[in-house]
């Protein structure tokens, strides 16, 4: 099913103030296509993750854009601790140092610092942690390394809940979804706005991604690499032993995340923000799927009622709205122009 909602016009209009969004920074986005990825994989056959992780196949992806030779990765007790295995073997071709759960933006701080202090400031810096380690348990210090302007790229793999512990409820889980915590009514609030937290701190980038969109998540990760300060990347990294649905639909999960509007693919550029990939397509057409269309897939949605569908929806909607607004204000002297 498909809703029709309020689309950024192609033309610009003094009345209304809408724009074109055609071809809006698309030039940005310079991969066009798989084989455009760099080939050498930097996770070998044979890791500890789950069957059709999405924390996984993010984490292939941005490895590729950001150099493995000059990377350390910083991470808390994660999905991705266990991806890295046990010491000393481990099938990632790249420096990693384990923090306890809440010290992630400790950590980088340290690391930065030490870096700079031996002469090699030529590193990249970054954290890769679930919303628990970053929406919660790790928010504290994340925000200390953001307000310090700490020269790091923090990466939030967002699959809703504490997976890696028993599917227990987070602040990232959405609305009416089943956890371990939350068996029996679900869960009662919507998501936390993260991202809102993390732009208030004023850091020069911030972005979402989706691995169910490799070369947009590529091309953002690639982005942060050559950005100085703090930068943030939050991943929507579907789960299917957590949300409950089949392996091979991964991808397909991923994709109608962007399409109903669950996960909305943008930038922000030192305050400047732009939809991008699917998202942007979404806009221009004027019409996206429904929550209802999300939801019925996941049996972590199987207590949802009629009423919290209606209340998803209208959350959802409203901001849609509110980032395609925005969109259209942050980018109207440009797509002027481009009339």
């Amino acid at each position: 099913m498909q809703r029709s909602f309020p689309r950024i016009s192609s033309t610009a209009s003094a009345v209304s103030g809408s724009v074109t969004v055609k071809e809006t920074n698309r030039i940005h986005m310079a991969t066009k296509a798989v084989r455009d990825l760099p080939i050498e994989e930097f996770i070998l056959p044979g890791t500890r993750s789950c069957a059709a992780c999405g924390l996984m196949l993010t984490y292939r992806h941005a490895l590729k854009a950001l150099e493995p030779q000059k990377t350390i990765v910083a991470v808390p007790a994660s999905c991705m601790t266990v991806l890295h295995g046990v010491y000393p073997i481990t099938p990632v071709k790249v420096v990693c140092i384990n923090n306890p759960f809440g010290a992630t933006g400790a950590s980088v701080s340290g690391l930065v610092a030490g870096l700079k202090a031996t002469g090699r400031d030529d590193y990249n810096v970054v954290a890769f942690a679930g919303d628990g380690g970053t929406y919660d348990i790790g928010i504290q210090a994340l925000s200390g390394a953001l307000e310090r302007g700490t020269n790091f790229l923090h990466v939030c793999y967002d699959n809703e809940g504490y997976m890696n512990t028993g599917t227990q409820r987070s602040s990232a889980s959405p609305l009416a979804a089943v956890t371990s915590t939350t068996p029996v009514l679900a869960k009662l609030q919507h998501k936390k706005d993260m991202i809102a937290i993390v732009e208030a701190h004023r850091i020069p980038y911030v972005a979402t991604a989706s691995p169910a969109y490799p070369l947009d998540l590529f091309d953002k990760v690639r982005t942060a690499r050559e950005i100085y300060g703090p930068r943030y990347i939050e991943v929507h990294a579907p789960c299917p032993p957590g949300w409950g649905f089949l392996n091979k639909d991964l991808i397909k999960m991923g994709k109608l995340a962007v399409d109903t509007g669950v996960h909305v693919l943008f930038e922000i550029r030192d305050g400047k923000f732009r939809l991008t990939s699917r998202s942007l397509t979404l806009a221009e057409k004027g019409r996206k799927k429904t929550v209802a269309d999300y939801v019925k897939g996941q049996t972590r949605f199987k207590k949802i009622t009629p009423e919290q569908i209606a209340s998803l929806q209208e959350f959802l909607d409203r901001r849609w709205t509110e980032l395609m607004e925005r969109h259209t204000r942050d980018n109207a002297a440009q797509l002027t122009q481009a009339e």
